[in-house]
């Protein structure tokens, strides 16, 4: 099941502005530009824009390396935990339905934890 379609299923797609499949451009993760074409067909900068992926070694280390505003990891269950020397996303949720207390977050809200402080590695 595609991406895209795990979203239309979960009712999520009203929180995003485009979905960009890899597969169907020039450029594949991690390389900067399919982050930074994303950021020009919306017309925002990178640091106006998150990643949301469950793969480190592409979805998280190319928005960091794009410069995009944060980077959120959801590890399927067959993942190993984050060790240090791994890409370090911004935030760590188990289930994309969480995205909603991060997106949510208005000016005043509380942090949350980052992904150092509830990663599984147990740092």
């Amino acid at each position: 099941m595609l991406a895209s379609d795990v979203i239309c299923m979960l009712r999520q797609l009203r929180y995003f502005d485009i979905i960009l499949v890899s597969g169907d451009l020039a450029w594949e993760k991690p390389e900067r530009e399919i982050f930074r074409k994303a950021c020009r067909f919306l017309n925002v900068e990178p640091d106006n824009c998150i990643m949301v992926g469950d793969k480190l070694e592409t979805d998280i280390l190319g928005g960091i390396e794009a410069g995009l505003g944060g980077t959120i990891w959801i590890p399927t269950l067959d993942k190993p935990p984050l060790l240090r020397e791994n890409p370090q996303p911004d935030f760590t949720i188990r289930h994309i339905t969480d995205l909603l207390s991060i997106l949510n977050r208005g000016p005043d809200a509380p942090e949350l934890e980052d992904s150092s402080s509830n990663a599984s590695d147990g740092s």
